[in-house]
């Protein structure tokens, strides 16, 4: 279980095929801290820590994960969030996230307003009951609080803070990002669409 807060960000470096499965090598500071079989958040998808090397650790990704989220798409130097899985007894500062990415949305504005930078996302309709106005979805492992919410559209806004110490920085009109969303909405509408039938 997550927070989506990120702690630190870390670099790919590597990439290797093994049949439907894909190991990413990735370089960051909290590398050495790790051990294999942690689970850590790789822009907001829970991946296990396979082995250590000197400044990095190797995570792989299986197939249904690859089908759900931007992993396949990912570039050797790509800039990646990454956060450690929750401490019991940790404040909860961003909001409660499994790891556990649902799809893929599209940026399809980017307008920075003082400061700050506004991201318009284009994500699929058969979601749009669990993206509320003021509620919280998860962007590439970033605890965000959506606005201006429409059927299969919605907005958040990066503070300089949060924009300076993730890879949402590098995020352009067009690029694709991994979205989580809230949990409690997923249970509430399941346990309607399980009522209903």
């Amino acid at each position: 279980m997550f927070t989506g807060i990120v702690e630190t960000t870390g670099i790919l470096k590597s990439i290797e095929q093994e049949g439907g499965n894909i190991h990413f090598f990735v370089e960051s500071d909290i590398s050495h801290e790790l051990h294999p079989d942690q689970s850590v958040a790789h822009d907001g998808v829970c991946l296990t820590v396979t082995r250590l090397e000197p400044g990095g650790h190797w995570v792989t990704a299986v197939a249904e994960t690859l089908g759900k989220t931007n992993l396949s798409e990912w570039p050797v130097g790509r800039e990646i969030n990454l956060e450690r899985a929750m401490k019991l007894g940790d404040r909860l500062d961003g909001h409660l996230v499994q790891g556990h990415v649902d799809g893929m949305a599209v940026c399809r504005e980017r307008t920075e307003t003082g400061g700050n930078c506004l991201l318009r996302f284009e994500f699929p309709e058969k979601f749009a009951a669990l993206v509320i106005e003021k509620g919280s979805v998860c962007v590439n492992g970033v605890s965000l609080t959506a606005f201006d919410v429409a059927l299969s559209q919605f907005s958040v806004t990066i503070i300089p803070y949060t924009l300076a110490h993730t890879s949402l920085k590098n995020l352009q009109v067009g690029g694709k990002v991994n979205l989580e969303y809230d949990l409690l909405g997923k249970y509430f509408l399941r346990q309607r669409e399980v009522q209903n039938h």
